[in-house]
């Protein structure tokens, strides 16, 4: 975030901080003698950031130093507001509402950090106020901006630096992670992604440019560059808050393409987003949404239909194991016919992947549905773990189906970022026909095609999901910058070398992996291997769900206060694929399977290995499996301390503040 900035300390500058510049570039002195300093740099540093890059892009100093102070203020309060206050010059604009008084009275501390500026004038002073009044929810970091806009499980929790998936909106590179199929940290290449978003849109609005129409652009920038990825234009992107969102809206679609009731069959209704059966209902999946604060979960949302039908297809045994592809094909076929016999319409969803890797059902079977029920059947591909090259994507829109994906599983973009590929003649239908009103709770405008019923839609702007895609869209664009060969080259070398790592764990049962053909494109090689673990307290059988939901939590903790041992790595922070119940003829409920993942950043690195050639970081990427599997099996050998104390995740080692 600094580059360009020289950054030291000067123990007699008599003020907080100091910019200036020379010949040499722009220098931010900060004045060391404070006994808050070390508490306080990183907020000091974040404004003196701010201001640089504003006063560079030729923001009027003024101007800059009120948006920087915003922007500080609220970064102060992600992370040290209970231990430290803010600084006096900054506390006006940490409030919800801004104190046009209070801010003025701030202006000489403000032009004090700038001696190399001339001071502003009244009417520049009136103005600066009032542009950034105005602008005042709109100036936040970029972590805080990506924290909004899906529903609480964003939400960060500031004694632990994570939301509810144990992830963080800042990277996280000391932690080793291996959990694409859930969630994932953002990396350095991610964050600097999203950053360089928010800059661009801070840069247009303190250029006086129109707020909406900063706004609007944001959200169809992601949607345009989306579709550059799938070979798709921008009209057929619609992008959602997350992969359940993706399926209200893939079902109100189907609501106005017929006047027929809804028979939805769902693939694996345990093995997809835990919303996901409420949705396909046009029910509230949650008690809040991306664009309202309460809602009633389980609820009908306005304007769905109310005769939606819903038809889980299992996708494994009651023992657990995976049903054949030509059995869920044949129950997917005749429950089809069967319900389209009944006059009503068939909404099949084929899942591609299942949390655990599974494709179900064929897709020539989806095809043979297609050609014998036409307009009487919709097709929605579930690909939210975007375990699917793009071009795969491309042509199932162009034969007529629906594609829902999200940056945050395979692609390593944050939580709650999903998008719905659709085919051109769902498109048109929205030119003549009304939405269902309720997805006003879910959508707004910017993220629909341009003709979309707008009375059916929000008319806010959804700036946290708009910048979560832009961190994952910057990993798209490492992973694409590579051959189809390379990418799966790598994957292949890693995946053959866990599977070959959890082969020698004798507390560890690999769940054999599914098929996915033999097609030469990269995703044939499974990036999911699911495994059980042997409950230490009992002979023979696997950890239960919620034992192994502990085991995942404590891999993603420092255990250093309750464990010590030579040579361990105890405070090693390791995140995998979250458990997924699994029926186990040894217990009475299921099992937790948990998940090595490869997600995009296996292929593509991180920034922070860049000094290492392809060789040298898939070997590191290989020690690391080898440095989760020791962690785990010294979870295992602690098991009774741990249960006792139950460490939990924190954004970094208790070692530091």
């Amino acid at each position: 975030m600094s580059e360009g900035l020289q950054i030291d300390c000067d123990p007699h500058l008599k003020m907080a901080l100091s910019l200036r510049h020379t010949d040499h570039g722009a220098i931010l002195h900060l004045g060391g003698s404070s006994p808050r300093f070390d508490t306080l740099s990183p907020t000091l540093i974040r404004y003196g950031i701010e201001l640089f890059y504003l006063i560079e892009a030729g923001i009027p100093p003024m101007l800059a130093s009120f948006a920087s102070a915003r922007i500080a203020a609220q970064f102060h309060l992600l992370d040290v507001a209970d231990a430290c206050p803010l600084p006096l010059f900054l506390s006006p604009f940490a409030s919800a509402h801004p104190d046009k008084d209070a801010l003025l009275h701030r202006i000489a501390d403000l032009c004090a950090f700038l001696p190399d500026k001339a001071l502003p004038s009244a009417t520049e002073r009136h103005d600066a106020v009032q542009t950034v009044m105005a602008l005042w929810s709109l100036l936040a970091p970029t972590e805080t901006l990506m924290g909004g806009g899906g529903d609480s499980r964003l939400a960060v929790d500031t004694k632990t630096g994570l939301n509810r998936y144990a992830c963080s909106h800042r990277p996280r590179p000391w932690a080793v992670s291996f959990g694409s199929s859930t969630a994932s940290s953002l990396s350095e290449r991610g964050f600097g992604g999203a950053e360089k978003a928010r800059r661009a849109m801070m840069i247009a609005l303190l250029s006086n440019h129109n707020a909406h129409d900063v706004q609007h652009h944001c959200l169809v920038s992601v949607r345009e560059r989306i579709g550059r990825h799938i070979g798709l234009p921008v009209n057929q992107v619609i992008v959602n808050a997350s992969g359940t969102d993706c399926e209200l809206a893939a079902l109100s679609l189907v609501a106005i393409r017929t006047s027929r009731p809804i028979s939805t069959l769902l693939i694996a209704p345990d093995e997809t987003g835990s919303g996901v059966p409420l949705a396909a209902q046009g029910r509230h999946f949650a008690s809040d949404s991306a664009c309202t604060d309460h809602v009633h979960k389980g609820e009908p949302i306005n304007g769905f239909p109310q005769e939606i039908t819903l038809i889980p297809i299992a996708i494994r045994t009651e023992d657990g194991k995976s049903r054949t592809r030509e059995e869920i094909d044949q129950e997917c076929r005749q429950i089809a016919l069967q319900e389209a016999e009944k006059g009503r319409h068939v909404l099949l969803h084929r899942l591609d992947q299942s949390k655990t890797g599974m494709v179900a059902p064929s897709i020539h079977i989806v095809d043979e549905l297609m050609e014998q029920l036409g307009e009487h059947i919709t097709v929605v591909v579930d690909a939210c773990q975007a375990r699917v090259s793009p071009s795969r994507m491309t042509q199932w829109v162009q034969r007529g189906m629906m594609v829902m994906l999200t940056g945050s599983k395979f692609f390593t973009g944050p939580p709650f970022c999903g998008a719905l590929l659709v085919p051109n003649f769902l498109v048109d239908q929205l030119r003549h026909t009304s939405l269902p009103t309720g997805l006003r709770h879910y959508s707004h405008r910017s993220e629909w095609p341009d003709h979309a019923d707008n009375s059916a839609l929000n008319e806010g702007y959804n700036l946290g999901l708009a910048f979560r895609w832009e961190a994952a869209l910057a990993e798209m664009d490492a992973l694409f910058a590579h051959s189809n060969e390379t990418i799966r080259a790598r994957l292949e070398h890693f995946m053959d070398y866990v599977k070959q790592a959890l082969d020698h764990i004798p507390q560890v049962e690999l769940i054999p992996p599914p098929s996915l053909g033999n097609d030469p494109l990269w995703d044939g090689i499974p990036t999911i291997l699911s495994f059980l673990v042997s409950d230490p307290t009992t002979p023979n059988r696997p950890l239960s769900l919620e034992d192994a939901r502990r085991l995942h939590r404590w891999l993603n903790a420092d255990l250093s206060p309750w464990i010590s041992e030579q040579n361990e790595e105890p405070s090693l922070f390791c995140v995998l694929g979250q458990p997924v119940p699994v029926a186990h003829t040894s217990l009475k409920g299921p099992a937790g399977a948990l998940r090595f993942c490869a997600g995009a950043r296996l292929v593509s690195g991180e920034p922070s290995h860049n000094h290492l050639n392809s060789t040298q970081r898939m070997a590191r990427e290989c020690r690391d499996v080898q440095r989760v599997l020791k962690k785990l099996q010294l979870i295992l050998r602690h098991w009774t301390t741990l249960l006792e104390a139950d460490p939990i995740p924190r954004y970094a080692p208790l070692s530091q503040p």
